[in-house]
Protein backbone atom coordinates (compact mmCIF):
# COMPACT_ATOMS: atom_id res chain seq x y z
CA UNK A 1 0.00 0.00 0.00
CA UNK A 2 2.84 2.37 0.90
CA UNK A 3 4.58 1.53 -2.10
CA UNK A 4 1.24 2.61 -4.18
CA UNK A 5 0.92 5.66 -2.12
CA UNK A 6 4.18 6.40 -3.46
CA UNK A 7 4.28 5.66 -6.89
CA UNK A 8 1.38 7.69 -7.20
CA UNK A 9 2.68 10.66 -5.40
CA UNK A 10 5.84 10.60 -7.50
CA UNK A 11 3.22 10.78 -10.63
CA UNK A 12 1.56 13.97 -9.59
CA UNK A 13 5.07 15.10 -8.96
CA UNK A 14 6.18 14.90 -12.43
CA UNK A 15 3.45 16.04 -13.84
CA UNK A 16 3.75 19.06 -11.75
CA UNK A 17 7.17 19.72 -12.57
CA UNK A 18 6.00 19.02 -16.49
CA UNK A 19 3.63 22.07 -15.93
CA UNK A 20 5.38 24.12 -13.80
CA UNK A 21 8.58 23.88 -16.44
CA UNK A 22 6.11 24.27 -19.63
CA UNK A 23 5.01 27.87 -18.26
CA UNK A 24 8.64 29.35 -17.70
CA UNK A 25 9.28 31.84 -20.05
CA UNK A 26 12.35 33.73 -21.57
CA UNK A 27 12.34 36.71 -20.29
CA UNK A 28 13.13 40.57 -21.84
CA UNK A 29 11.54 39.22 -25.52
CA UNK A 30 9.52 42.46 -25.89
CA UNK A 31 11.36 44.33 -29.19
CA UNK A 32 13.29 40.99 -29.82
CA UNK A 33 12.82 40.75 -34.03
CA UNK A 34 11.24 37.66 -35.42
CA UNK A 35 10.88 36.40 -39.21
CA UNK A 36 7.63 34.67 -40.38
CA UNK A 37 7.14 33.34 -43.85
CA UNK A 38 4.00 32.88 -45.65
CA UNK A 39 1.86 35.65 -43.74
CA UNK A 40 -0.43 36.74 -46.46
CA UNK A 41 -3.56 34.11 -44.93
CA UNK A 42 -4.07 31.48 -42.21
CA UNK A 43 -1.32 30.81 -39.54
CA UNK A 44 1.11 32.98 -41.08
CA UNK A 45 -1.61 36.01 -40.89
CA UNK A 46 -2.72 35.63 -37.44
CA UNK A 47 1.00 34.61 -35.78
CA UNK A 48 1.93 38.12 -37.23
CA UNK A 49 -0.84 40.05 -35.61
CA UNK A 50 -0.38 38.05 -32.46
CA UNK A 51 3.57 38.42 -32.38
CA UNK A 52 3.20 42.36 -33.17
CA UNK A 53 0.58 42.98 -30.16
CA UNK A 54 2.58 40.77 -27.97
CA UNK A 55 5.69 43.28 -29.28
CA UNK A 56 7.97 41.51 -31.22
CA UNK A 57 9.12 43.29 -34.03
CA UNK A 58 8.00 41.10 -36.83
CA UNK A 59 9.59 40.60 -40.84
CA UNK A 60 6.27 39.40 -42.23
CA UNK A 61 6.86 37.64 -45.41
CA UNK A 62 3.86 37.65 -47.62
CA UNK A 63 4.06 36.31 -51.65
CA UNK A 64 1.47 38.71 -53.00
CA UNK A 65 1.81 42.83 -52.24
CA UNK A 66 -2.19 42.48 -51.65
CA UNK A 67 -1.26 40.25 -48.44
CA UNK A 68 0.96 42.61 -47.53
CA UNK A 69 -0.94 45.82 -47.97
CA UNK A 70 -4.01 44.25 -45.95
CA UNK A 71 -1.89 43.14 -43.77
CA UNK A 72 -0.11 45.97 -42.84
CA UNK A 73 -3.55 48.50 -42.57
CA UNK A 74 -4.32 46.31 -39.32
CA UNK A 75 -0.90 45.70 -37.41
CA UNK A 76 1.57 48.25 -35.76
CA UNK A 77 4.47 50.63 -37.58
CA UNK A 78 7.07 48.58 -35.80
CA UNK A 79 5.74 45.15 -38.28
CA UNK A 80 7.33 45.19 -41.58
CA UNK A 81 6.47 43.24 -44.36
CA UNK A 82 8.55 42.09 -47.29
CA UNK A 83 7.72 39.94 -50.53
CA UNK A 84 9.04 37.05 -50.67
CA UNK A 85 8.73 34.09 -52.86
CA UNK A 86 10.32 30.98 -51.22
CA UNK A 87 11.29 29.17 -54.54
CA UNK A 88 13.44 32.02 -55.78
CA UNK A 89 16.81 32.11 -54.26
CA UNK A 90 17.75 35.50 -55.62
CA UNK A 91 15.19 36.34 -53.75
CA UNK A 92 15.28 35.22 -50.76
CA UNK A 93 19.21 36.19 -50.77
CA UNK A 94 18.24 40.20 -50.62
CA UNK A 95 15.49 39.14 -48.10
CA UNK A 96 17.90 37.83 -45.56
CA UNK A 97 20.64 41.01 -46.54
CA UNK A 98 17.68 42.87 -45.62
CA UNK A 99 16.97 41.37 -42.17
CA UNK A 100 20.98 41.49 -41.13
CA UNK A 101 20.72 45.11 -41.77
CA UNK A 102 17.94 46.06 -39.60
CA UNK A 103 19.16 43.23 -36.47
CA UNK A 104 22.49 44.33 -36.68
CA UNK A 105 24.20 42.50 -33.52
CA UNK A 106 21.28 41.44 -32.04
CA UNK A 107 20.79 38.91 -34.31
CA UNK A 108 17.05 36.91 -35.32
CA UNK A 109 15.71 35.84 -32.27
CA UNK A 110 12.91 33.64 -33.98
CA UNK A 111 12.17 32.17 -37.47
CA UNK A 112 8.53 30.83 -38.29
CA UNK A 113 8.70 28.76 -41.47
CA UNK A 114 5.35 28.66 -42.01
CA UNK A 115 4.53 29.09 -46.08
CA UNK A 116 3.51 26.23 -47.92
CA UNK A 117 0.77 25.08 -50.52
CA UNK A 118 -1.15 21.25 -50.98
CA UNK A 119 -0.36 21.00 -54.36
CA UNK A 120 -2.92 18.72 -56.32
CA UNK A 121 -3.81 15.99 -54.57
CA UNK A 122 -4.76 13.13 -56.58
CA UNK A 123 -3.88 9.09 -56.59
CA UNK A 124 0.07 9.08 -57.82
CA UNK A 125 -1.23 7.26 -61.53
CA UNK A 126 -2.98 10.36 -62.43
CA UNK A 127 0.28 12.92 -61.92
CA UNK A 128 3.55 13.58 -63.59
CA UNK A 129 6.37 14.58 -61.80
CA UNK A 130 5.78 18.56 -61.96
CA UNK A 131 2.81 17.72 -59.79
CA UNK A 132 5.24 16.77 -57.43
CA UNK A 133 7.82 18.53 -57.92
CA UNK A 134 5.77 22.56 -57.00
CA UNK A 135 4.72 21.56 -53.51
CA UNK A 136 7.91 20.16 -52.64
CA UNK A 137 9.89 23.38 -53.89
CA UNK A 138 8.03 25.49 -51.56
CA UNK A 139 7.33 23.22 -48.71
CA UNK A 140 10.66 21.50 -48.37
CA UNK A 141 13.07 22.87 -50.59
CA UNK A 142 12.28 26.65 -50.20
CA UNK A 143 11.97 25.97 -46.29
CA UNK A 144 15.78 24.78 -46.19
CA UNK A 145 16.84 27.82 -48.19
CA UNK A 146 15.48 30.48 -45.83
CA UNK A 147 16.70 28.43 -42.77
CA UNK A 148 20.16 28.24 -44.22
CA UNK A 149 20.13 32.21 -45.44
CA UNK A 150 18.79 33.08 -41.96
CA UNK A 151 20.69 30.69 -39.83
CA UNK A 152 23.97 33.26 -39.32
CA UNK A 153 21.06 35.82 -37.71
CA UNK A 154 19.44 32.66 -35.40
CA UNK A 155 23.04 32.10 -34.24
CA UNK A 156 24.12 35.11 -33.07
CA UNK A 157 20.79 35.42 -31.11
CA UNK A 158 21.21 32.12 -29.95
CA UNK A 159 17.20 31.96 -31.02
CA UNK A 160 14.55 29.36 -32.09
CA UNK A 161 13.75 28.34 -35.91
CA UNK A 162 10.07 27.07 -35.79
CA UNK A 163 9.35 24.63 -39.16
CA UNK A 164 5.56 24.19 -39.41
CA UNK A 165 5.12 20.59 -40.62
CA UNK A 166 2.21 18.78 -40.71
CA UNK A 167 0.23 15.62 -39.74
CA UNK A 168 1.04 14.31 -43.18
CA UNK A 169 4.70 14.62 -42.23
CA UNK A 170 3.60 11.66 -40.32
CA UNK A 171 1.05 10.01 -42.41
CA UNK A 172 0.57 9.78 -46.07
CA UNK A 173 -3.32 9.79 -46.61
CA UNK A 174 -3.23 10.84 -50.45
CA UNK A 175 -0.99 10.98 -53.32
CA UNK A 176 1.12 13.95 -54.87
CA UNK A 177 3.63 16.09 -53.39
CA UNK A 178 2.52 17.61 -50.40
CA UNK A 179 3.15 14.84 -48.39
CA UNK A 180 6.35 13.98 -50.02
CA UNK A 181 7.12 17.52 -49.29
CA UNK A 182 6.25 17.26 -45.33
CA UNK A 183 8.21 14.35 -44.73
CA UNK A 184 10.94 15.80 -45.60
CA UNK A 185 10.69 18.90 -43.15
CA UNK A 186 10.18 16.06 -40.21
CA UNK A 187 13.64 14.53 -41.14
CA UNK A 188 15.37 18.39 -41.83
CA UNK A 189 13.99 19.72 -38.68
CA UNK A 190 15.21 16.61 -36.76
CA UNK A 191 19.05 16.81 -37.69
CA UNK A 192 18.76 20.77 -37.90
CA UNK A 193 17.70 20.89 -33.73
CA UNK A 194 20.53 18.12 -33.64
CA UNK A 195 22.79 20.03 -35.68
CA UNK A 196 22.05 23.62 -33.65
CA UNK A 197 21.58 22.90 -30.24
CA UNK A 198 25.63 23.14 -29.25
CA UNK A 199 24.95 26.71 -30.75
CA UNK A 200 21.94 27.43 -28.18
CA UNK A 201 19.34 27.05 -31.02
CA UNK A 202 16.33 25.55 -30.31
CA UNK A 203 14.33 24.24 -33.21
CA UNK A 204 10.92 22.90 -32.85
CA UNK A 205 8.30 21.42 -35.42
CA UNK A 206 4.41 21.99 -35.25
CA UNK A 207 2.40 19.45 -36.76
CA UNK A 208 -1.42 20.51 -36.89
CA UNK A 209 -4.06 18.48 -37.79
CA UNK A 210 -6.93 19.47 -40.19
CA UNK A 211 -7.37 23.33 -40.18
CA UNK A 212 -9.31 25.03 -42.18
CA UNK A 213 -7.19 27.60 -43.76
CA UNK A 214 -6.44 28.63 -47.76
CA UNK A 215 -4.55 25.65 -47.65
CA UNK A 216 -6.62 22.83 -46.98
CA UNK A 217 -9.63 24.46 -48.52
CA UNK A 218 -11.72 21.51 -50.07
CA UNK A 219 -13.23 23.10 -52.92
CA UNK A 220 -10.18 24.48 -54.23
CA UNK A 221 -8.56 21.54 -54.17
CA UNK A 222 -11.34 19.32 -55.95
CA UNK A 223 -11.67 21.65 -58.61
CA UNK A 224 -7.95 21.25 -58.83
CA UNK A 225 -8.57 17.69 -58.96
CA UNK A 226 -10.93 17.67 -61.45
CA UNK A 227 -9.04 19.32 -63.58
CA UNK A 228 -6.69 16.20 -63.81
CA UNK A 229 -9.38 13.89 -64.14
CA UNK A 230 -10.63 15.67 -67.30
CA UNK A 231 -7.15 14.99 -68.72
CA UNK A 232 -6.70 11.40 -67.80
CA UNK A 233 -6.66 8.76 -70.46
CA UNK A 234 -9.46 6.49 -70.96
CA UNK A 235 -8.14 3.50 -69.72
CA UNK A 236 -7.16 5.43 -66.80
CA UNK A 237 -10.87 6.86 -65.85
CA UNK A 238 -12.03 3.24 -66.87
CA UNK A 239 -9.88 1.25 -64.01
CA UNK A 240 -11.16 3.90 -61.41
CA UNK A 241 -14.72 4.42 -62.90
CA UNK A 242 -16.78 7.06 -65.09
CA UNK A 243 -18.78 8.39 -61.41
CA UNK A 244 -14.95 8.09 -59.72
CA UNK A 245 -14.85 11.28 -59.55
CA UNK A 246 -18.81 12.42 -58.08
CA UNK A 247 -18.18 9.55 -55.53
CA UNK A 248 -14.81 10.60 -54.32
CA UNK A 249 -16.08 14.30 -54.26
CA UNK A 250 -19.11 13.64 -52.16
CA UNK A 251 -17.02 12.10 -49.74
CA UNK A 252 -14.21 14.47 -49.43
CA UNK A 253 -17.05 17.03 -48.88
CA UNK A 254 -18.30 14.83 -45.89
CA UNK A 255 -14.86 14.77 -44.45
CA UNK A 256 -13.51 18.45 -44.61
CA UNK A 257 -16.96 18.96 -42.89
CA UNK A 258 -16.47 16.56 -40.38
CA UNK A 259 -12.63 17.10 -39.57
CA UNK A 260 -11.41 21.09 -40.23
CA UNK A 261 -11.44 23.05 -37.01
CA UNK A 262 -12.14 26.92 -38.36
CA UNK A 263 -10.40 28.28 -35.05
CA UNK A 264 -6.45 28.27 -36.05
CA UNK A 265 -5.18 30.15 -32.63
CA UNK A 266 -4.38 26.73 -31.01
CA UNK A 267 -1.45 26.37 -33.82
CA UNK A 268 -0.45 30.12 -32.83
CA UNK A 269 -0.48 29.34 -29.38
CA UNK A 270 2.13 26.79 -29.90
CA UNK A 271 4.30 29.07 -31.75
CA UNK A 272 4.27 31.15 -29.28
CA UNK A 273 5.14 28.51 -26.92
CA UNK A 274 8.06 27.85 -29.04
CA UNK A 275 9.28 31.16 -29.38
CA UNK A 276 8.97 32.15 -25.73
CA UNK A 277 9.33 29.02 -23.58
CA UNK A 278 12.49 28.70 -21.88
CA UNK A 279 12.10 25.22 -22.49
CA UNK A 280 10.15 24.71 -25.92
CA UNK A 281 9.01 21.12 -27.10
CA UNK A 282 10.37 19.34 -29.46
CA UNK A 283 7.49 18.34 -31.51
CA UNK A 284 4.17 20.08 -31.16
CA UNK A 285 1.48 17.95 -32.21
CA UNK A 286 -2.19 20.34 -32.72
CA UNK A 287 -5.61 20.09 -32.93
CA UNK A 288 -7.86 16.98 -31.13
CA UNK A 289 -7.90 15.13 -34.15
CA UNK A 290 -4.42 15.06 -34.68
CA UNK A 291 -3.51 13.98 -30.71
CA UNK A 292 -6.28 11.23 -31.15
CA UNK A 293 -6.22 9.98 -34.50
CA UNK A 294 -3.86 10.71 -36.64
CA UNK A 295 -0.58 10.97 -34.42
CA UNK A 296 -1.84 7.49 -32.69
CA UNK A 297 -2.35 5.95 -36.38
CA UNK A 298 0.93 6.84 -37.54
CA UNK A 299 2.66 5.05 -34.97
CA UNK A 300 0.57 1.53 -35.75
CA UNK A 301 1.64 -1.13 -38.23
CA UNK A 302 1.21 -0.77 -41.76
CA UNK A 303 -1.76 -2.95 -42.12
CA UNK A 304 -3.81 -1.27 -39.64
CA UNK A 305 -2.81 2.26 -41.39
CA UNK A 306 -3.92 0.77 -44.90
CA UNK A 307 -6.94 -0.45 -43.07
CA UNK A 308 -8.39 2.71 -41.83
CA UNK A 309 -7.20 4.92 -44.37
CA UNK A 310 -8.65 2.80 -47.24
CA UNK A 311 -12.14 2.86 -45.86
CA UNK A 312 -12.73 7.00 -46.93
CA UNK A 313 -11.67 5.21 -51.03
CA UNK A 314 -14.13 5.21 -53.25
CA UNK A 315 -14.12 1.92 -54.39
CA UNK A 316 -12.68 1.65 -57.80
CA UNK A 317 -14.16 0.00 -61.08
CA UNK A 318 -11.72 -2.28 -62.10
CA UNK A 319 -9.74 -3.91 -58.76
CA UNK A 320 -6.10 -5.24 -59.37
CA UNK A 321 -5.57 -5.67 -55.74
CA UNK A 322 -4.35 -9.73 -55.06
Amino acid sequence: MLYSVLFFLGIISLWWHWRARRRMKVTNLTGKYIFITGCDTGFGNMAAKVFDKKGFRVFASCLTETGAKELKAVTSKQLQTVLLDVRDSDNIKKVAARVKAEVQSEGLWGLVNNAGIMGISAPTDWLDIEHFREPIEVNLIGLINVTINMLPLIKKAKGRIVNVSSVGGRLAFSGGGYFASKFGVEGFNDSLRRDMKAFGVKVCCIQPGLFKTALSNPTKIMKEKEVIWNKLPPDIKMQYGEDYFQKDAAKKQKLSKMCLKEDISPVVQCMEHALTSLHPHAHYIVGQDAKLFWNPLSRMPAIIQDFLLLQNRVELAVSHAK
